[in-house]
């Protein structure tokens, strides 16, 4: 049963940081490119950042650039999103994704994507 479970999510002020956690499970983990999406209410769901099946490579939306860093461990199965310098805006459900090992201008995609986690809440108050 392929499961992507997402943790870390909660409530901080703005500035502060969060540290979300990915574990995934029932497939080949590391053979797939791993992304972060978010939706706020009343808003379309929107790329995050992606990191490819190695971890050599990663995406990142230009509104998180520079404040948030992806990344991976294959052997772990498990992915993470370290957001530093959170901002109001930032407030979001927060997915874990994967996608098959396409090319990386493909990631921003979340069409492409096959494998979803339930998302986890981030609130960052001001």
């Amino acid at each position: 049963q392929v499961r992507l479970v997402e943790s870390g999510g909660g409530v901080v002020q703005a500035g502060g940081s969060l540290r979300l956690s990915c574990a995934a499970s029932g497939f080949p983990f590391s053979s797939r490119g791993v992304g972060w999406f978010r939706q706020a209410p009343g808003k379309e769901r929107e790329f995050v950042a992606a990191i490819n099946w190695s971890g050599k490579s990663t995406y990142y939306a230009d509104s998180v650039k520079g404040r948030f860093d992806i990344s991976r461990d294959n052997g772990g199965n498990t992915a993470a999103l370290q957001m530093n310098s959170l901002k109001p805006e930032d407030t979001a459900v927060y997915f874990c994704a994967a996608i098959p090992n396409y090319d990386g201008k493909y990631y921003s995609r979340d069409d492409l994507y096959d494998y979803w986690g339930q998302g986890t809440q981030v609130t960052v108050s001001s």
